[in-house]
């Protein structure tokens, strides 16, 4: 890798798909535009989930779209650029399509990764902390094998039709009214990173899934960011020399807490 690619991005949320197929295409071709601004200084790129709105992947059909970002996903790996990519609770659903057109990494867990000299803990959201028992039952349910084996005797058109539908229904196609700090106190991904802090350090907590971009100490050396969302805010991470920032696409300013 060249000494020139010295930073390393994360995002997350970028919901393609909705509200519409206008706004969807406009975000994904923002999306595309930032990646190629950073191509030449990324030394990894780390896509953390809900990227697609519904992703469902039958043995020889996938949902139409995305091209513009898929295209340009496997043109950064062909050039050597490893893109680590998360399923979120919208996107779950890859069965190994991606890995191999476009070349990614796909991880359904959260990882632990070294790299400038931190250590840095990565992960979607979902699930994690107290709390929500409810969707950790779901998403238990979509995780099983046989379900999803069920999902895909439905006709395409059918499947994702109806998982379309209730995805539009979600936080993401309502304007996302929940993204409302809950205080740190309440904040169930601190609480999570604070509990993690008990067993090992780390140097960073880098979440998605909240859609509220957000700088949390839970440490005395320790620091919980969460990406936001391009439905809003329009936010990304870069570490650069072991310092995290948060940014603002397109004007590449830091986001005001990092100021």
């Amino acid at each position: 890798m060249s000494s020139a690619k010295r930073k390393i991005y994360f995002a997350s949320d970028f919901h393609l798909g909705v509200p519409n197929f206008q706004e969807s295409l406009e975000r994904e071709r923002l999306i595309v535009q930032w990646l190629d601004e950073i191509k030449n200084e990324a030394a990894a790129i780390y896509l953390v989930g809900d990227i697609f709105d519904f992703w469902f992947e039958y043995k020889n059909a996938i949902p139409k779209g995305f091209v513009r970002l898929q295209g340009k996903i496997a043109e950064l790996t062909d050039a050597g650029i490893p893109i680590h990519f998360f399923t979120g609770n919208h996107d779950m659903w890859m069965f190994g399509y991606h890995e191999e057109e476009l070349g990614i990494k796909i991880h359904r867990k959260p990882i632990v990764v070294e790299a400038q000299g931190k250590k840095i803990y990565i992960g979607h959201g979902d699930g994690l902390g107290p709390g929500d028992h409810g969707y950790k039952f779901i998403k238990k349910v979509f995780s099983n094998r046989f379900f999803q084996w069920c999902f895909a005797r439905l006709h395409p058109n059918f499947g994702i039709g109806i998982a379309n539908y209730f995805s539009r229904s979600s936080r993401a196609a309502t304007g996302n009214e929940d993204d409302k700090h809950l205080g740190e106190e309440n904040e169930w991904l601190a609480i999570y990173a604070k509990e993690m802090l008990k067993e090992s350090h780390y140097d960073y907590f880098i979440f998605g899934h909240r859609h509220l971009p957000l700088k949390i100490h839970v440490g005395k050396e320790s620091t919980y960011y969460n990406l936001g969302d391009w439905l809003k805010y329009f936010t990304y991470g870069e570490l650069e020399a072991g310092e995290m920032k948060l940014k603002v696409y397109p004007s590449n300013q830091l986001y005001p807490f990092d100021v």
